[in-house]
């Protein structure tokens, strides 16, 4: 089959990569802090969807504004080192388990902070001298080398997430030689653990500092750094996955590897989450960028992978055949809330040649549909990351800040999506039936 050729092998085999499982799982551990702190941002823009309000907060909240939005800034405004430090510490512990070496998480994570932050300042070469940048005016604010933006160092924010993550792997693969070389400070086993923790990454502290000081230290000297020259190639990522045939190509690999077998939403938005996470934050400061926070389940996989929402309760209600009508049934509840493996394993979905195409095309449609809408203006960007199981109708409304105009968008997507599946799946029951009644005769 082609797709287990060419789509299932390369792709199962980038799923198993230690670091794509580190991003994953990096990636998980920010969502708390996301969701804590986007939920802030929404109460902050309230009046804005309720104007009946603003004299109300203006007298009341927003008298406390620069308080309680620290919980927004000290998460999303410091997202980049959330993920540094969550990757050193995952990378480290799948290492260590994979490949049975002595690696600490938490040496993986402190060292991955360590090269990460040598990348925040910038420096100036000239006349033969680096110093730190400093500039006070409109426009910016660098301080000994630190640009505030936002209230927080700009770079720590998620402009600087694909650089915290390039850190995090330089240095716990760093980390991974030293130890496997034994280049590391062996204390005897009635030291202290803590103790003997803190010697072992002494040496690997060492090679970090000075290997991240040398890729620096090149395009410093023409002016430039190692966190601008990483961004460069992640740009061009961030921009391709923006677009429209960007995400047409996301939800089409997704939902190749759904259907032969492999957890596609797992593996593709892993690999994108720091770029969703990354728009949603530049939405929140004024940007209308449709594929970020949780777009995937507030407008497209609504009732999960396939986005088979209605689907699930036709066949429940008004399918004909007993199979379809007992896993519908089944799959209900978990529907609701995005969660539809009874109907990817039950139905099934994977491996079957009745409803490849739907599964393909309507999360394609719904996707469409809800990525014209906000490029269009016709309603707002996400900002706020809402946890994905949200029913439909909720996570679009309130992770665009309350717009009314987003839940409707979210229904017609449900609805063009069982357009799609509803030729499909009537042919699909009449085959069961078939077979039902022919197994009974």
């Amino acid at each position: 089959m082609f797709l287990e050729k060419f789509l299932m092998g390369p792709l199962g085999t980038i799923a198993q990569l230690k670091v794509v499982r580190g991003i994953m799982g990096a990636g998980l551990a920010t969502i708390p802090f996301t969701i804590v702190g986007s939920m802030f941002l929404v109460f902050n823009v309230l009046p804005l969807t309720f104007p009946v309000l603003e004299n109300f907060f203006n007298e009341t909240f927003f008298r406390f504004s620069d308080l309680y939005m620290l919980a927004n800034t000290m998460s999303m405004g410091i997202l980049a080192l959330f993920f540094n430090i969550s990757l050193g510490y995952e990378y480290s512990q799948i290492i260590a388990e994979d490949e049975d070496l002595d690696l600490n998480g938490l040496n993986g994570a402190l060292l991955s902070m360590f090269a990460f932050f040598m990348t925040i300042p910038e420096l100036l070469f000239e006349d033969g001298v680096v110093s730190k940048v400093t500039e006070l005016n409109d426009g910016a604010s660098v301080v000994s080398g630190w640009r505030i933006g936002a209230g927080s160092v700009e770079r720590l924010g998620t402009t600087g997430i694909f650089t915290g993550i390039i850190m995090a792997i330089v240095a716990v693969n760093l980390y991974k030689l030293c130890v496997r070389k034994k280049w590391i400070i062996k204390l005897p086993e009635e030291v202290p653990a803590g103790v003997s923790r803190a010697f072992t990454a002494l040496i690997p502290a060492f090679f970090v500092a000075f290997v991240v000081l040398l890729l620096n230290a090149a395009p410093v000297v023409f002016n430039t750094d190692l966190f601008k020259l990483i961004q460069i190639p992640f740009g061009f990522v961030t921009e391709l996955t923006n677009s429209w045939l960007g995400v047409m190509v996301i939800y089409f690999l997704v939902h190749a590897l759904w259907l032969v077998g492999i957890h596609g939403a797992n593996i593709i938005f892993a690999l994108i989450t720091p770029i969703t996470l990354a728009n949603l934050a530049s939405n929140a400061a004024g940007a209308n960028i449709p594929l970020a926070g949780e777009f995937n389940n507030a407008f497209v996989t609504v009732g999960g992978s396939g986005a088979t929402l209605l689907l699930t309760f036709f066949i429940a209600f008004l399918a004909k055949s007993k199979q379809l009508k007992a896993i519908g049934k089944a799959a209900m509840i978990p529907a609701l809330f995005n969660i539809n493996e009874p109907l990817v394993f039950g139905l099934p979905l994977i491996y079957n040649p009745y409803l490849a195409i739907p599964f393909f095309l309507a999360p394609m449609v719904s996707a469409s549909i809800a990525y014209f809408s906000i490029t269009m203006g016709l309603i707002d960007p996400l900002i706020a990351l809402l946890p994905w199981p949200s029913p439909v109708g909720i996570g679009a409304y309130i992770g665009t800040g309350g717009d009314w105009r987003a839940i409707i968008v979210a229904l017609i997507g449900v609805v063009s999506a069982f357009i799609i599946y509803y030729p499909f799946i009537k042919a699909y029951d009449k085959e069961l039936v078939r077979q039902e009644t022919g197994a009974t005769a």
